[in-house]
């Protein structure tokens, strides 16, 4: 709970908000697609805000660090975070983390993209079906990079697992970059993660992806099946962004920071650079996310609950 002196102070600033650069925590290590649109919204809202917008980078223990720092700060909209789903919806439910639903106040959301799962060159299968055939041929054979125990990648690759009857072995990373970079040294069988970490890779035809965690195809992507092809679009997990506030931040600066970052990502230049990074542009404000974000921990629990998850202790 906000102290009451803090909360009125952080009232009376709200008027002249902002009077101060701000901090964008972002959860996620640099050079990734959640690194990525948040740099360009940082540079896209500055003009509006008229101020500088820092981005700071606190990858550690899935996101979880850098959404406890934010959900820490003062609440006088100086501190934010541009966050994936994983560290809000997930993390909560698979481990022990100082926050909660309850901590934070979304601003806005932009967007969302389908998790992929790929294979080298040499894997033994050139499709969506073949990829769960071979996994399930080989209980416990062959192991799926992700982005962490617990995260939203991990329980939804688990959901479409058990529902083909196939048993894989995750091995958690620091983001999708590390993910893609351990899979391309020969440390993991499948990438699981997103789109554009591995699109380079592609280009080079050093990996093959053939499944989308998303129901439906994706254009950047034709060669990967959507899960509504395999009769498993009900077990659909996606990652999608989001502004955040710590709670107890007052109405007016929520209302400040959703207005200059929804004129930002609507913008053609951060439209454009959601489409090539295969993302799905679609603007959200306050409200919206907040139920976005409460469905989803719902669906989530129920994945917890069914692989009998254990929740963790955060380091």
């Amino acid at each position: 709970m906000v102290p009451p002196v803090l909360a009125a102070t952080a009232a009376r600033a709200a008027g002249s908000y902002p009077v101060k650069p701000i901090v964008i925590v972002v959860p996620a290590p640099r050079g990734g697609g959640t690194d990525v649109f948040a740099r360009a919204l940082a540079t896209l809202a500055e003009d509006d805000l008229k101020q500088t917008l820092i981005v700071d980078n606190r990858p550690r223990n899935g996101g979880t660090d850098g959404i406890a720092r934010t959900v820490a700060a003062p609440p006088d909209g100086y501190t934010v975070a541009f966050t994936w789903n994983s560290p809000l919806t997930a993390a909560p439910l698979a481990s022990t983390v100082p926050y909660g639903p309850e901590s934070y106040q979304p601003v806005m959301s932009v967007g969302y993209s389908s998790y992929v799962l790929c294979v080298r060159p040499d894997f033994p299968a050139d499709s969506a079906r073949g990829l769960l055939d071979a996994l399930k041929a080989r209980p416990g054979a062959y192991s799926l990079g992700n982005d962490g125990m617990g995260g939203i990648l991990h329980l939804g690759t688990e959901r479409i697992f058990r529902a083909v009857g196939a048993q894989v072995r995750p091995v958690p990373f620091v983001g999708a970059v590390d993910t893609a970079r351990s899979f391309l040294a020969g440390q993991v069988d499948v990438y699981g993660g997103s789109l554009s970490a591995i699109l380079p890779h592609l280009r080079e035809k050093r990996a093959r992806c053939l499944m989308l965690t998303s129901a439906s195809d994706n254009a950047v992507m034709p060669e990967a099946q959507g899960l509504a092809h395999l009769g498993l679009g009900e077990a659909e997990t996606v990652l999608w962004w989001s502004l955040i506030a710590p709670a107890g931040t007052p109405p007016e600066v929520i209302g400040r920071l959703e207005e200059a970052f929804l004129r930002a990502a609507a913008t053609p230049r951060f439209k454009d650079l959601m489409t090539a990074q295969g993302a799905v542009h679609r603007l959200r404000g306050s409200r919206e996310t907040s139920a976005a974000i409460r469905r989803e921990i719902d669906s989530l629990g129920g994945i917890v609950q069914a692989i009998g998850l254990q929740r963790t202790a955060s380091r």
